[in-house]
């Protein structure tokens, strides 16, 4: 069996290098190619073009159009060169959703595990992942029922997230690593992994950081940015810096302030206190609003269906409203414990086993009964 996969941003190549490695548990046999990054690579994939070329979001996608272009082309002649049985999509919904459509013009199957948020916006998406995508493996409790809704092949197979988690193994000498002083808070900053999220966040999150003195900082910093991004941070006596062991960070904090995405629910199945912060440019926000077409931005509310977690967006992202929630949640009492109680439920929605054995699974009985065999 041979595979061509994409995952074109960091967690999209932590999930596929872990769906890799169910599918060689299956067929050990198996052979892989695509583009990815490091953690695919160290699962078996032949990586082609590394993800660090491909990781732009929102009007840098735009600003780099003819470079994404001639990737896409590169991709195509490779994937006809290579001539796999299937196509394994990642997230990466721009990109992929255009390999989807290559795929089935070529009558390769395309299963697609993480598709694209088009129930946040653009829905009409939709129908074009229908008409292209063979099999969708969700990640999301109501992306079932919303893609059940256009009578496509969908299954609900948990959440890689929490996967990662319960996996987890804390380093015995975190504490040993890093200044946390003893009787002190200490409140993790995850101000995102992509450039344009660092220039906006890191700023506010510094003027939070001055605004509580007494209490430690630990920021959630990421190695492959330039470090003159985190300056602001930089020469503050109560922040420290972690690279590369965010989960360490989140086993020992007492609240935290998150960059919209899938840290917000990180942080949360951590039992962590949190306040969701985003900004967006003018006029991305200004888009954003007419189209998004649901109530929250972070994963966490949006599961739960309700407002678990404060969300502070564009002129609430500021140093008054962000330090007013964070000593709500440094506070002992009612507020903190009935975030940790909609935590658990949470966890009990998401805990339906593993996301990528689920995965594998789901894809090699495709294969059997195409084969007219009996599935695993």
């Amino acid at each position: 069996m041979k595979y061509y996969i994409i995952a074109g941003e960091r967690s999209g190549d932590l999930h596929a290098s872990n769906l890799v490695r169910a599918l060689l548990r299956l067929r050990p046999a198996t052979r892989f190619r695509g583009f990815g990054g490091d953690a695919m690579k160290e699962a078996g994939v032949e990586v082609v073009i590394h993800y660090d070329r491909l990781a732009f979001m929102g009007f840098e996608a735009v600003l780099n159009f003819y470079k994404i272009a001639r990737y896409m082309a590169a991709c195509k002649r490779d994937i006809r060169a290579y001539a796999p049985d299937a196509l394994i999509l990642v997230d990466y919904g721009g990109f992929n959703r255009q390999m989807a459509t290559f795929g089935k013009k070529h009558e390769i199957p395309v299963f697609y595990y993480i598709p694209p948020k088009v129930w946040a916006w653009r829905q009409s998406r939709a129908w074009q992942l229908k008409r292209t995508v063979t099999r969708m493996f969700v990640i999301l409790p109501f992306e079932k029922d919303f893609f059940g809704k256009y009578d496509m092949p969908v299954a609900y197979v948990g959440n890689p997230v929490l996967d990662a988690i319960r996996a987890f193994q804390p380093d015995p000498f975190f504490g040993e690593k890093v200044p946390i002083p003893n009787g002190r808070p200490l409140v993790a900053l995850l101000p995102g992994s992509r450039k344009m999220e660092l220039q906006r966040m890191v700023p506010l999150m510094a003027e939070v950081a001055k605004k509580y003195p007494d209490v430690h900082f630990g920021v959630a910093a990421v190695r492959n940015l330039p470090s003159t991004l985190y300056a602001p941070l930089h020469g503050n006596a109560n922040v420290f810096f972690v690279f590369d062991a965010t989960y360490d960070l989140l086993t020992r904090a007492h609240a935290a302030i998150v960059t919209s995405g899938t840290a917000t629910l990180e942080t949360a199945l951590f039992k962590v206190p949190q306040v969701v912060v985003y900004k967006a440019g003018w006029i991305e926000y200004a888009i954003a609003r007419r189209v998004v077409k649901v109530p929250f931005i972070s994963l966490v509310n949006l599961i739960a269906g309700k407002l678990v977690v404060q969300e502070l967006i564009q002129d609430q992202a500021d140093a008054h409203h962000v330090g007013h929630e964070l000593g709500q949640l440094l506070a002992a009492g009612n507020y903190r414990d009935k975030m940790k109680d909609a935590y658990n439920e949470l966890y009990d929605t998401l805990n339906v086993g593993s996301a990528s054995e689920n995965t594998a699974r789901l894809i090699e009985d495709y294969w059997r009964n195409r084969e007219g065999a009996t599935p695993l």
